[in-house]
């Protein structure tokens, strides 16, 4: 355990950001390494992995339920010197996260092609899509356990044995997908289908290299079967956190769906350019999102000790950090778009299509920084109603303006840049707001510290 109601908050926040950010990046690396491979398959199995993998968004709405929820109950407890409490939330959101685990696969394998065929833009895309999502549904169920041991870890202030955990299954998949996808070795290419299967082993040798860091050298949570009843207490504190942040996700899911829907009559490479240009966009995002990441544990740490001023501080420092972070982002995007585009794929729509996506949606970095700091503090305080409630304010100023332009004749693609530019600027000013609204209603002025 590392207390984080002391010392210098930049040094905490750089501290904890660079293996936050490390992790998160081997672990985007999963989708660009399968995407590379992939690729050589043509522009339906792009577009049909890009449609299916929008399932994550579900995955990490329902894994953001169980890791804020963690995260901000557990920070509390440490904040408080309750280990007692955060052993007792560590083990209730693992049980937690085999309910979810087993709930996700039954409605993957049933609704899947469903979903997939609703996305895809031809049959090829929506073969490709199934196809690769039956695959890859493993991997998605055993996010929970390995987030529900990452998120408990990140509120006691430790997230260096996740980021190697990361790394290593990472090199893993690096290695398998090759193998998988295209036959390397083996003359038995599964195309995407190998590709799912490549992130589904990684991810579970992840899992299982984790729960050997906490059985054999975690001391301040740790398993504890006797505690893996259901204690619906502690599932409902939990809830009553995480529920509205995955309510962000899941907002986000609808709004991935309705671009793709949209989309969908440009074609097979058009949806491809755009998956391309999202899961790139996603990968710039790291360092701003391991900024905010950080910063959620030690809000959560110093609002538990009544340390209301370090509260205030740590966002402040965060917004600024992210916000320069992003400002380089931004610049990159302007003057190397087209250049990051072209190492997966050639075709020259899905070129263009991506290469455009980027250099617009750029001008939107900013403002997502700024989103993931202010989530963060609502994360970090336990109260993640706010959170939601701006993204939901993105969700509508977008979904009306883009199915509005949609529906005319003229309609082009950079239009939908633009919406979404304006929506996410608006969801910034809002959550700024709140967390205002938050910071007056929640911290007094006057700091007590414990003595």
């Amino acid at each position: 355990m590392k207390d984080l109601t002391d010392g210098s908050i930049a040094k905490n926040i750089l501290q904890m950001a660079v293996p936050i950010m490390a992790g998160m990046f081997f672990q985007t690396l999963y989708f660009l390494i399968d995407l590379y491979f992939v690729s050589g398959l043509g522009d339906a199995a792009i577009a049909g992995v890009g449609a299916a993998g929008n399932v994550m968004f579900i995955v990490f709405a329902l894994t953001q339920v169980l890791g804020v929820g963690t995260v901000a109950l557990i920070s509390h407890a440490v904040g408080r010197k309750d280990r007692a409490d955060a052993n007792l939330v560590f083990n209730q959101s693992l049980a937690l996260s085999a309910t979810c685990a087993v709930v996700m696969m039954i409605l993957g394998y049933g609704a899947g092609h469903l979903y997939v065929q609703t996305m895809g833009s031809d049959a090829a895309t929506v073969l490709a899509g199934t196809r690769y999502l039956y695959w890859f549904l493993p991997s998605l169920a055993l996010q929970f356990g390995l987030v529900a041991m990452s998120s408990a870890l990140r509120g006691t202030g430790i997230v260096q044995p996740t980021m190697i955990v990361q790394v290593l299954t990472v090199v893993l998949n690096a290695v398998l997908a090759p193998v998988l996808i295209a036959g390397w070795g083996t003359g038995h290419p599964m195309g995407v289908a190998g590709a799912g299967l490549a992130s589904s082993l990684s991810v579970g040798v992840g899992v299982v290299l984790l729960a050997m860091y906490f059985y054999r050298l975690e001391k301040y949570v740790g398993f504890e079967p006797s505690a893996w009843r259901p204690h619906f207490l502690t599932w409902g504190r939990l809830l009553r956190i995480g529920l509205p942040a995955g309510g962000e996700f899941a907002l986000m899911f609808v709004y991935m769906a309705v671009i793709y829907w949209i989309i969908r009559r440009f074609g097979a490479d058009a949806q491809a350019g755009f998956g391309i240009g999202q899961r790139l966009m996603q990968s710039m995002f790291l360092p701003a999102m391991a900024v905010a990441f950080a910063a959620a544990p030690i809000v959560g740490q110093n609002f538990g000790a009544r340390r209301f001023d370090r509260v205030r501080e740590t966002f402040l420092l965060s917004a600024l950090i992210g916000s320069a972070v992003m400002i380089l982002l931004t610049v990159f995007c302007k003057l190397s778009a087209n250049w990051a585009i072209q190492g997966f794929t050639k075709d020259p729509t899905a070129l263009a299509v991506g290469g455009q996506f980027l250099q617009v949606i750029s001008w939107n970095f900013v403002a997502s920084g700024i989103v993931f700091t202010c989530s963060a503090v609502f994360q970090g305080l336990g109260h993640t109603v706010p959170a939601v409630l701006s993204s939901a304010t993105r969700l509508v100023s977008f979904l009306i303006p883009a199915l509005w332009l949609a529906s005319h004749p003229q309609f082009q693609l950079i239009q939908l840049w633009y919406a979404s530019i304006g929506s996410v600027t608006l969801q910034a000013c809002v959550s700024l707001w709140l967390v205002r609204v938050e910071f007056r209603r929640r911290l007094p002025i006057a700091t007590a510290v414990p003595a």
